[in-house]
């Protein structure tokens, strides 16, 4: 096994091959990345933007690359992801009247100008990203001193209860690691990014079996792809195990699966008006920053 402090590095080149595989069936798998995406979409309504490139962080298939590039028809809009499958399924979402471009890159090394973007929009992307420095001292590095950022990202009580169920079974990692809402804050201000403003929600999914769940992250290339991952096929005792213990967590509904976002808003390097915080971070009620006005 790894050592604990390397045991959840990312292996990227399994991460892009993991989002390439699930790219056909990924838009009839991510019911919680098209809620999650969607919220933040309403968040940015509170915003008068008049932006004139907006970036798709992590764009995925391109579905809410579409509803950016609607909402701001003026724009460039840029749908940027690290798996070319996943951009080439965005194709349909192109419309002849609101085309937006497709660019394949890895968000730790943007092929993008300094100060060249309005707005950067990153829903459920920045999880891949661990820790999430170099990320975001991209997200600073392209963006206009005076532009904004909106995100949203898993936080450390994501899917917890696999995360014991597994620990109870080996002593693998089997669930990749997700940074708490301080972690976040910190890494923003570290990289330069001026007034963040976050807040965390909770939602929770049920699932009949286990088999459903890990399914349901298959499909939306959510793998385990931490250095500390099991080398071999689990055996199946080691799977009964884990099975057994998840089933101590069965409710009426079925098994339950929690999901921690973090929602998170903030901008250049410029910044904006102060906003009132503590230990340099914002945290407010979940929608707070739609109607927001600045």
């Amino acid at each position: 096994m790894s050592a604990p402090h390397t045991a959840f590095e990312l292996d990227r080149a399994r991460m892009r091959a993991a989002f390439e595989r699930a790219s056909a069936g990924y838009e009839a798998a991510a019911r919680l990345q098209v809620q999650v995406a969607d919220e933040l979409l309403a968040r940015l309504a509170g915003f008068r933007f008049a932006p004139r490139v907006v970036l798709d962080l992590g764009a995925g298939t391109g579905r809410v690359t579409r509803e950016l590039k609607r909402r701001y028809p003026r724009a460039l809009v840029v749908a940027l992801d690290l798996a070319a499958a996943m951009l080439r399924e965005a194709r349909r979402h192109q419309r002849p009247w609101r085309r937006f471009a497709r660019v394949c890159g890895d968000a730790l090394r943007l092929p993008l100008a300094d100060g060249s973007v309005d707005v950067v929009f990153s829903s459920l992307m920045l999880q891949w990203c661990q820790p999430p420095d170099a990320a975001f001292a991209e997200v600073r590095r392209v963006l206009k001193p005076g532009g904004f950022f909106g995100f949203s990202t898993f936080g450390m009580a994501t899917l917890h209860e696999l995360r014991s169920a597994w620990a109870q079974a080996d002593g693998y990692n089997h669930v990749n690691h997700f940074a708490d809402v301080q972690e976040v804050g910190d890494a923003l201000v570290r990289a330069g990014l001026t007034e963040p403003v976050l807040d965390v929600d909770r939602l929770e999914l049920a699932y009949p079996d286990t088999v459903s769940l890990m399914r349901d992250l298959k499909a939306v290339g959510a793998h385990n792809v931490t250095a500390g991952r099991p080398r071999a096929l689990t055996g199946r005792a080691r799977l009964a195990r884990m099975q057994a213990a998840y089933e101590r967590e069965r409710r009426p509904a079925g098994l339950p699966a929690t999901w921690e976002v973090i929602y998170g808003a903030s901008w250049g390097a410029a910044g904006r008006h102060a906003v009132p915080a503590s230990g340099g971070i914002a945290r407010i009620a979940p929608g707070s920053i739609g109607r927001s006005r600045r």
